[in-house]
Order: structure tokens, then C-alpha cells, then sequence
């Protein structure tokens, strides 16, 4: 506050005086409220980490990969040939 010669000046309001419980119920209520973000924030931290490993558990159940012994007759034209079916290949062929 500033004050000149001992009194205020017109345009500066006092200050209102809160009472000791008051600031303590707000600081007691605040510390229960901030611990409640941390367990909240840490639950949902072991929540993404558990869904995760049962995303990758669930998708390991298959084998994409299998090794098959296939034969595979191909068409020759000109010393091109072309495979369908099996990745659409193209390319030369030994003439």
C-alpha cells in the first residue's frame, strides 16, 4: 500500500484480513486435490503400459510368416515373362 504522510491514497483498497482456517482449509483441500492428480496420472500411466502388452500378446497369437514349398508356372513371351498371383512380379527372362 502506499501511503503518503500517513494517510492512503483515494483510489487504493484496503486489504481485507482472511482468517487463519480459512487459508488453512484451502491448502489442506489443495494437497488433497493435487494428490488425487498424481494417483490418477499414475494409474493411467500402468493403464497404457497393461493395454500395450495385451495389444502385443494378442497380436503375437499368429504366425504371419510360413515357409511353403510351391512350384510356380510362369508364362514366357519374347524373354519377358509375368507371374500372377504371387506379388504380381514382372521382370526379363533368359532367352
Amino acid at each position: 500500500m502506499l501511503q503518503i504522510r500517513g494517510q492512503m491514497m483515494s483510489n487504493e483498497k484496503k486489504e481485507a484480513a482472511i482468517p487463519f482456517y480459512a487459508i488453512e482449509s484451502m491448502l489442506d483441500r489443495q494437497g488433497l486435490t493435487i494428490k488425487r492428480l498424481w494417483i490418477i496420472c499414475i494409474l493411467l500411466i500402468i493403464l497404457l503400459v497393461g493395454t500395450n502388452a495385451l495389444w502385443l500378446w494378442y497380436e503375437s497369437q499368429w504366425e504371419y510368416y510360413e515357409e511353403v514349398d510351391q512350384d510356380i508356372e510362369a508364362e514366357m513371351e519374347d524373354g519377358d515373362f509375368t507371374v500372377i498371383g504371387i506379388g504380381d512380379n514382372y521382370g526379363k527372362g533368359e532367352s
